[in-house]
């Protein structure tokens, strides 16, 4: 069973861990027993299951309905769900909501924002419930960006990200996800802080990477973003194969190659 101090030590030690999405028992009984560390319950469903243009539409009860259905086929990885929009406009919401995907199943939950979480952050920790700080391009916040846009890109905004990430974890985040920042950025994300970092087109200096299990199958219509690997083409094995794949891409530092990687 994947724990929380699994990860620590996987960082200690300079091992690398995997994370992918999972919305529902067959799937989640496939990842985990591939070999993938966490499972991640997002969001994304909105745009992946419920064919939604956003994650913002997706409701409290639609991530603890989808994290009961990924616990109950966990063979166990770690499985970490998403903190819906405005799930944290205030503490008592925010409690209340990650009380309710913990009581579903969830071992740890994230939430999108940034150093105003503080105060929020170490309730969750007073309550018993772990947490994760999205930071980054943060996807319920794509009506602020103005759509899906680089983060971190200068170094003004790459030092405020690095400033963010060792206020949250000194509030008592347990982890930090970065999502499409320059490889620079990270690194400095990464030197700020002790907890475990998990990229997502953040370059190959975190110490997990995590795909949306639909872009790593290449069942992602349209454009795919830069980060994006298709582990299935190619290949005639099957999915379970290919999940084999990019675990141990991630796990010997093979995925993210350049091609996936953003400059500054």
């Amino acid at each position: 069973m994947i724990t929380l101090e699994t990860l620590r030590q996987r960082k200690r030690d300079g091992q690398k861990f995997s994370m992918l999405t999972a919305y529902d028992s067959s799937f989640s009984h496939v990842i985990s027993s591939a070999g993938v560390d966490v499972m991640l319950v997002g969001d994304s469903l909105g745009m992946v299951i419920q064919g939604k243009e956003s994650t913002l539409p997706v409701t409290i009860d639609d991530l603890v309905y989808h994290t009961q259905a990924v616990a109950a086929g966990n063979q166990g990885a770690l499985i970490m769900s998403d903190v819906p929009f405005l799930g944290a406009r205030n503490t008592d919401v925010l409690i209340e909501q990650a009380g309710r995907l913990m009581q579903a199943g969830a071992n740890i939950v994230k939430v999108e924002g940034g150093i105003w979480l503080t105060d929020q952050i170490a309730r969750l920790k007073q309550n018993g419930i772990p947490v994760c700080v999205h930071l980054g391009l943060t996807p319920q916040f794509i009506n602020s960006f103005g759509g899906y846009k680089i983060q971190g890109k200068s170094e003004e905004q790459a030092l405020a990200m690095a400033q963010a990430a060792k206020a949250v974890e000194m509030a008592g985040a347990d982890m930090i996800l970065l999502e499409c920042v320059p490889n620079a950025a990270a690194e400095g994300v990464m030197s700020s802080v002790s907890v475990p970092v998990v990229g997502i087109g953040a370059g190959p200096s975190t110490d997990a990477q995590v795909l949306v299990i639909q872009d790593m199958l290449g069942m992602t219509p349209g454009r795919k973003p830069r980060f994006v690997k298709d582990f299935l083409a190619g290949h005639q094995d099957g999915i379970q194969a290919a999940i084999e794949r990019f675990d141990s891409a991630v796990k010997s530092g093979e995925y993210p190659a350049p091609e996936h990687q953003y400059g500054v």
